[in-house]
């Protein structure tokens, strides 16, 4: 029997908020541990959580982003369960009225073809602490509680169970990540956990429309160990079903290292939680007024910008998904490119050497040396003409150690490419008069030995010869 997986994604996006969000403690990554606690994400008897503005605007953000209904009127809840990294015993969360509902986004598949992975809900809650019992600190028989980010804001968007194999999770958790990257709510690292994952997938007969029996899968801390996990549950619920087993509703974890899922619980239902609504804060509502003022902050999105990167500026579709990945790096381009006539050019040098250099340096592209201006000025001298590739690569390394602009280096170092026709002949004149053995394999049909040549003629006029102009005087003059 043929069957089909089914996969829905609950993802937990960590909110770039200075403060928590019912307490005014920081969220810094890497704080020493339980330094960035109060009473109040400690839950302490008596105290009182106030919602951080900032936070609902970030979710809001995100709501509008992904085409959803923002609800005027939401309301909190709590959702219990006792953890030893949950102090309260409870999470403030959202249930039954989310403050973003029915939206959707795109990936795009293999091929160019589009799917719609519909979101069934986006809403607030707080993070658990974090039980720190794998660090080699930590005795075998002990586990270690920080609270730091107890209280760090949360959104939590859940899909659809619109996914139907490991390649459409991918693609979906990374069209997420560039999204919340790009509208500034969260850096989406997986690794330090501001981007967390958990998948649920069961799997069907082709053809059935009855879900079947599902497992939750978490613990996978990078877009490789989704897809791995997935993969491995879905052929793992089907040999058991092939030989005549059940599938069990539970939590399994991923296991990195052993590239296998391990069962860690059975798997909870909503009535598990005794959802009841926070009696301790008023209901949200959000007016229209506020909407709109967020909905003319949001940024061009990047399937918006890599559509007119394609339309406006000529490039080809790989140029553009390269180019618009990273949202500061899309800027870099599009700043760029206003001021050099050649926008493919730009695009290659984008590609080429400023992301080798960004890479190199371990940086990102507001730290880059070469400010748009500037690096529009040596690729416009490149595209007149004025100075070669090769030169243009020394000029582009000198630029970003001594700060000087790409014409000041041009004419310290008299750069300026040899495009007279005279001055080159000369040039070619000597160098086949002093490789004789050379041009007559040439001359015999062994075409590689041309760029020797023309490597030759480039040495001798110290790479400052129009590289067209170049090739074209040295093979008339080797044709005669």
């Amino acid at each position: 029997m043929k069957y089909e997986p089914v996969i829905g994604l609950e993802v937990h996006a960590q909110l770039l908020t200075e403060s928590k969000i019912f307490c005014r403690c920081g969220t810094a990554f890497g704080a020493p541990q339980n330094s960035q606690v109060c009473p109040i994400c400690l839950g302490m008897p008596g105290v009182l959580p106030v919602l951080n503005r900032q936070a609902v605007a970030f979710a809001i953000r995100m709501g509008l982003a992904t085409n959803c209904r923002i609800a005027a009127h939401s309301i909190f809840a709590r959702k219990n369960y006792f953890y030893p990294d949950l102090p309260k015993g409870y999470q403030i969360s959202q249930y039954e009225e989310p403050l973003c509902e029915n939206g959707w986004v795109e990936i795009e598949m293999e091929g160019g073809a589009l799917k719609r992975i519909g979101l069934t809900r986006i809403h607030l809650e707080e993070d658990a602490g974090k039980s720190v019992h794998a660090e080699e600190y930590v005795a075998g028989n002990e586990t270690l509680i920080d609270v730091n980010r107890c209280g760090t804001p949360l959104i939590e968007i859940v899909s659809e169970p619109d996914i139907r194999s490991p390649r459409e999770a991918y693609l979906y958790l990374n069209r997420l990540r560039q999204l919340v990257r790009y509208l500034g709510i969260c850096d989406g690292n997986m690794e330090e956990g501001s981007l967390r994952c958990d998948a649920n997938i069961s799997i069907r007969p082709i053809g059935e429309e009855k879900f079947g029996v599902k497992t939750e899968l978490k613990n996978m801390n990078s877009f490789r160990n989704v897809e791995k996990a997935i993969e491995f549950e879905i052929n793992r619920q089907t040999q058991l079903l092939e030989a005549g087993g059940r599938v069990v509703q539970q939590t399994m974890l991923w296991d990195a290292n052993d590239g296998k899922v391990l069962p860690m619980r059975s798997k909870e239902e909503a009535h598990d939680y005794r959802y009841f609504p926070e009696p301790d804060l008023v209901p949200l509502r959000i007016d229209e007024k506020w909407r709109e003022e967020i909905q003319a902050s949001l940024p061009e999105l990047p399937w918006a910008r890599r559509h007119r990167f394609i339309e406006h500026y000529g490039l080809p579709k790989y140029d553009a998904e390269v180019l618009t990945e990273e949202q500061a790096v899309a800027e870099f381009f599009d700043a760029t490119a206003r001021l050099v006539k050649d926008a493919k050019l730009t695009s290659n040098w984008v590609m080429g050497e400023v992301l080798r250099v960004l890479k190199e340096q371990k940086i990102d592209i507001t730290q880059f040396a070469i400010k748009p201006a500037a690096f529009a000025e040596l690729l416009n001298l490149m595209a007149a003409g004025t100075i070669s590739a090769k030169i243009a690569k020394e000029i582009f390394e000198a630029m970003l150690t001594g700060g000087k602009s790409a014409k000041t280096i041009v004419a310290e170092k008299g750069l300026v490419q040899v495009s007279d026709t005279g001055v080159i002949e000369k040039a070619v004149d000597a160098i086949i008069a002093a490789h004789p053995q050379e041009v007559a394999r040439y001359r015999n049909g062994e075409e590689k030995v041309f760029g020797f040549l023309v490597g030759q003629l480039m040495k001798a006029t110290q790479g400052k010869a129009n590289p067209k102009v170049a090739n074209e005087v040295l093979r008339s003059k080797l044709a005669n």
